[in-house]
């Protein structure tokens, strides 16, 4: 199973920093019996391991060689690879970056490295053999892409940044085999201008008969990316007992060889 973490955004709405927006520390771990700051893409990265990821692709931009250094080339049990997107693009480029690593019979997790979210095992909760999309409520759904679904759980629309949106409902995270996040990349090719949000590209994929399920597993998210989402991590963090269980070692000594696979515009 693949993990894909888009990891070449800018982070402008955090900016300035002296390192990239997902090393960012938020909250602490354990390192044997040393508590260590955490940097906020642990959390994501925790989560695709625990639900059953070992292959990790980070998506970064020519710059972020500090994601590099800091997860190497393993985690846990988890293999770890990088990919380049050379030119910023919007997320739907960023994710397709990592395509060519992928297997049509591979499950393929796909978070947010600047979130943190809990049920810690919500992509764990997700089916295998279709677009899934873990949902979480939140206050203020025009922010983000909220769900449409049906009482089945099926995906009826998905409203990108929304003032007028019905429903509380957001995707957090996504799941799908590899052959399904391949149809999305040809769809994504043929569509002019082609897609910057996953959602208005899933919506084009549910307009042409494709199928996707909303899975209400969440129980809070936070996007860490402004200075007042990192607040309001902090506090989320705060009211949530230790973790004492986390998943999370890079491997530093005697690791394994880094992979650096460099792609351009064409895939």
């Amino acid at each position: 199973m693949w993990g894909i973490i888009p990891a070449a955004g800018a982070g402008s709405r955090i900016q300035p920093l002296a390192f990239s927006k997902e090393l960012l520390p938020v909250g602490s771990r354990l390192d044997g019996a040393t508590e260590r700051p955490r940097a906020v893409s642990e959390y994501l990265v925790d989560r695709m391991i625990r639900a059953g990821a070992t292959n990790l692709c980070f998506v970064i931009s020519p710059g972020k060689s500090d994601i590099l250094e800091y997860y190497g080339g393993g985690i846990a049990h988890a293999h770890v690879c990088y990919t380049v997107q050379p030119r910023p693009g919007g997320l739907c480029d960023a994710i397709f970056c990592a395509l060519p690593l992928i297997h049509p019979d591979d499950q393929v997790l796909i978070g947010l490295p600047d979130t943190i979210w809990f049920p810690e095992d919500g992509l764990a909760r997700l089916p295998d053999g279709l677009l899934s999309l873990l949902l979480f409520p939140v206050e203020r759904p025009e922010f983000f892409d909220a769900v449409v679904t049906d009482g089945q759980g099926r995906v009826q629309e998905i409203q990108v940044k929304r003032r007028d949106a019905t429903s509380s409902w957001i995707w957090g995270a996504l799941k799908m085999p590899g052959a399904v996040l391949r149809e999305l990349y040809d769809l994504w090719r043929q569509r002019e201008p082609r897609d910057e949000y996953v959602g208005t590209l899933v919506n084009a994929y549910l307009a042409r008969g494709g199928q996707a399920r909303g899975i209400r597993a969440g129980e809070a998210y936070v996007d860490v990316g402004t200075v007042n989402g990192y607040r309001e991590a902090i506090q989320l963090l705060s009211r949530r007992p230790a973790n004492r269980s986390e998943v999370f070692t890079v491997r530093k000594e005697g690791r394994r060889r880094t992979d650096v696979v460099r792609i351009g515009a064409e895939r």
